[in-house]
């Protein structure tokens, strides 16, 4: 078989792999949602930065020393950074509003929000794995873990510049790598 073919292939399955593991983060944010409503509107993007730092710190001690105290485990926290960053992308977009003046949005709404982001992380996924030629498939799970650790460095440094860069992707922009650096963990605990 031509290794475009062979390219093709994997990126088909990469897709639907994508779509699999990203669904069943929506779900699980449905669900929170049902439960809790848009109270995360009121969360700065720096505390969602902060949030997603505490689930990629946790699947790292986990790694790290193979134990774990609390029932929820490792793929239930790279579901949790996905649905983190996508809050984290919605907020940026629309901004926090403090406890007392917090938008009504409608479940439809948020949803939609929630589709746009996912939406473009695929997008960029598809972009950057085709022009890195599916090399996320040979790294270590633990790799994702550190890469968003770093991201969450760098979007605190961003932060601390009041959302300025000279030569740098922004806050979005690493958000979104962080969204889909979790998919890929999420893709390869699947399939081991």
């Amino acid at each position: 078989m031509p290794q475009t073919l062979i390219s093709e292939n994997i990126s088909v399955n990469t897709s639907e792999q994508y779509d699999i593991e990203a669904a069943s983060c929506k779900d699980i944010f449905i669900k929170k949602m049902n439960d809790y409503g848009n109270a995360w509107r009121v969360l700065r993007v720096s505390s969602l930065t902060d949030q997603v730092f505490i689930k990629a710190q946790r699947i790292r001690t986990i790694e790290e020393t193979g134990e774990q105290r609390v029932e929820d485990g490792i793929v239930s926290e790279f579901m949790g950074i996905v649905n983190y960053g996508v809050i984290a992308l919605i907020q940026h977009e629309l901004g926090s509003h403090s406890g007392q003046n917090i938008p009504v949005m409608s479940p439809e709404e948020v949803l939609s929000h929630f589709d746009k982001h996912m939406s473009e992380a695929k997008r960029l996924m598809l972009n950057k794995n085709h022009d890195y030629g599916e090399a996320w498939r040979k790294m270590r799970i633990s790799s994702f873990t550190d890469l968003i650790l770093m991201k969450l460095m760098r979007i605190r440094q961003i932060e601390d510049h009041d959302g300025k860069t000279i030569a740098s992707e922004g806050i979005d922009s690493n958000f979104y790598d962080i969204i889909n650096y979790a998919i890929f963990a999420l893709i390869k605990l699947r399939e081991n």
